[in-house]
This record gives structure tokens, sequence and C-alpha cells, in this order.
């Protein structure tokens, strides 16, 4: 968990992710904003006569603004639940973009509050971050000079070049060709065709618990699982020997536990995807240390490539039978697929020491509809007391 800060964030520093309440989401994740400049306003209470003078003038300047998500989105953060429902707030950061900081440990984490003081009312440093697409600051400012920072935000440039260099970014990934031979990806979209597929989902924490979703508006995907033991055995043997070296080599870590054995098929039928996410963000899921993507079929359909928006807008592709390896921390996204059927296997990997975690979590899981939308906790009980 982050730290309380004694001082103000300075620049190219890494934000903290926090979840905090808004309007429209009891558990807004900042963290899933990356990929665009992301400005927060940190106010304590918009009453407070320089807070209300900035906000006044940013209301005034909002309809001049740039108004595109792709490029920036703009939140306030008030210990104040009154301002939620401020009308001149509601037009300085439009689309309800006012996290409620009722406890004050958004602003702590910023260092926003002067511990020192009597009250964090009285100790409140308001003043503004504008965070890159990586959700580092990019720029920050006093709210003493509205000017200022509304000059910041109209010029900023675009997202893909925040690190201003003229080459494209290349996400932190590894790129590994020929890992799984044609014949066995073969046999592994048989398992999909001949199987019963499921509506594939994604976890969230509720109320403690990481919990399956289905939601097809955030993902459209159908997965089969592999239960043949000999394929089963056939993909482990190819990831051990072609895969976990180079692994070791580029990250310098040792890869001995798997997770999840399945088959995903993203259909043009309904533009398969899955929106920007992070693979380990609940309890359930903080074990998992790389995701692989091992396209089964790359040459028949089109699009469906990763993105990491955190590292600009190129997209990746592997050949059929070859891996895209990356850190599950990374925000990433399944590009929808436009022509024909994409067949992948996705595993996780991690080690000893993240199976202890996984075991010790594992009463986290909510096995309710598990089947269809995540795993099984008997599953996940499994496989976290085996290694490959």
């Amino acid at each position: 968990m982050a730290e309380l800060r004694d001082r103000l964030i300075g620049l190219g520093e890494p934000a903290p992710w926090f979840e905090a309440h808004t309007t429209f989401n009891p558990r807004f994740a900042m963290a899933s904003l990356g990929g665009r400049f992301v400005v927060l306003v940190f106010l304590g209470r918009a009453s407070a006569p320089a807070c209300r003078a900035f906000v006044e003038q940013l209301a005034a300047a909002a309809p001049s603004l740039p108004d595109n998500d792709e490029i920036h989105v703009r939140f306030a953060i008030s210990c104040d639940g009154g301002d939620q429902v401020d009308p001149v707030m509601a037009t300085a950061f439009p689309k309800a973009r006012i996290f409620h900081d009722a406890d004050a440990h958004v602003s702590g984490l910023y260092g926003a509050i002067d511990r020192r003081a009597e009250t964090p009312e009285l100790g409140y440093r308001p003043h503004w971050l504008v965070l890159d697409p990586m959700l580092r600051v990019y720029a920050r400012g006093s709210i003493e000079r509205p000017d200022l920072f509304i000059a910041a935000i109209r010029g900023l440039p675009a997202p893909g070049e925040h690190a201003r260099t003229n080459a494209e970014l290349w996400a932190p990934v590894l790129l590994v060709p020929r890992v799984l031979e044609p014949d066995l990806c073969r046999a592994l979209i048989g398992v999909y065709q001949n199987g019963q597929p499921a509506a594939s989902g994604f976890m969230r924490t509720e109320n403690g618990r990481t919990v399956g979703k289905l939601d097809p508006n955030f993902k459209r995907r159908s997965d089969v699982t592999i239960g043949d033991p000999t394929l089963r055995n056939a993909m482990v043997q190819r990831i051990h020997a072609r895969l976990v070296p180079e692994i070791k080599k580029s990250f310098q870590f040792s890869v001995s536990r798997i997770e999840r054995y399945i088959v995903a098929c993203y259909s043009a039928e309904d533009s398969g995807f899955f929106k920007a996410h992070r693979d380990n963000t609940t309890a359930g899921t903080a074990h998992r240390r790389f995701a692989v993507t091992i396209n089964l079929n790359a040459e028949e359909h089109s699009g469906g490539e990763l993105r990491f928006p955190e590292f600009g807008m190129r997209r990746y592709k592997t050949p059929t039978g070859g891996a895209i390896v990356f850190s599950c921390s990374l925000l990433h996204e399944a590009l929808p697929v436009t022509k024909g059927l994409r067949y992948a296997t996705l595993p996780f990997l991690y080690d000893n020491e993240a199976a202890a975690i996984r075991a010790q979590n594992l009463k986290f899981l909510d096995n309710k509809g598990a089947g269809a939308v995540g795993e099984a906790a008997e599953t996940a009980e499994a496989e976290a007391k085996a290694e490959y």
C-alpha cells in the first residue's frame, strides 16, 4: 500500500494509484486511466477562497479547452461531498469527474496535507498535477495561478509524443517466435472447436472479495479449458524449454508456475475485444507476475492486436505459435477483431514466492459463478500447490 507523503510529488515521479468515490463509480480505479494525460486538481474543498477563484476561472475557460478523452481527462479531488453536486464544479470538471476524498487519504498519498497542522483542513496544500500516459508527473503548479494551469492544458501534446522523442515508444514486452509448432496450435484450436465455449469475464474487488464479472461492453471473448492432460503437458513442455529461458534472460525472473490452461477465441462477428486493464489488481490475482499471449492462427484473422496504452499506440502481434510476454502490472488491451476468428492460449506465469501469495489469498476468491468467468477456487488451490 502506498504511504502518506510529507511533501508534494515532484516531476518525473510515479503517481500513487488509488480508488475513490465518484458519482458514477463508488470505487473508480485511477490506475485505469493510463494511456492519456491525467489532470488531478487537489482542492480540499471548493469553497475555500483561493480554490473558489480557481474553479470559477476554470469553469469560464472550460468550453474552450480540449475535450478529447483520448488526449486528457481532468479530475478534482475534494474532501467535501457537496462539491460533487456543485454546478460550478460540474462545469469546471465535466462528466462528473470529481473524486470524493472523504477521509483525505488520497490527498495524503499525494502530500497535499501538512500533517503538522492541527486539522487536515488547516494543513491542506491545494495544487494541480498533470500526469503523463505512464501516470508520472509531467507538470505541476499552484492553484494561485489558474491562468498557468489553463495554458498547460491547452499546450499538451498528443499522448504518444509526451517523451519528446522522434522514435515511437516500445512497451517493455518480450516477443518470442516459435514457442508452439503449427501442429500443436491446430490441436489447441480443435479443443475450442470441439468444446463448449463459455463467455469469458474478468475479476473485480467487491466487499473485499475477488469476484468474476461479465460485461460485454468491457470484454467479448469465449474460452474453453484444455482438459486433455497430453495437450496440457505438451504446452507446458514448450513453454519450459522455449519461453522460460528467454524470460530469465530478459527479465531475470525464474518461472516455476503456470496459471490457466485455456483456448480463447475473439470473433469478428461481435468485434471481440478486451478493453484496457491490468491483470493483478485484486487479492485473488495479486500473485500473477507475467501474462503470456500465444497466437494460434495469426494469419487467419484481422485485428485483435495487443496495445499498451501507457507506451503509445503501437500494436503488437506475434506470428502463429509466437508469444508476447509482459508484466501483469502493465495496462493493456486486446483490440477488436475485424475479420475472422482469433484463437490464442493465455497463461499467466509466476514463481514459488508468488505461489505462497496465491495460497494465502484463496480465501478472498469468490467461487460463485466462477466457472463462466474466472477460475474455481478448488482449481486455484490445486495450481497453487503444484509446480509445472
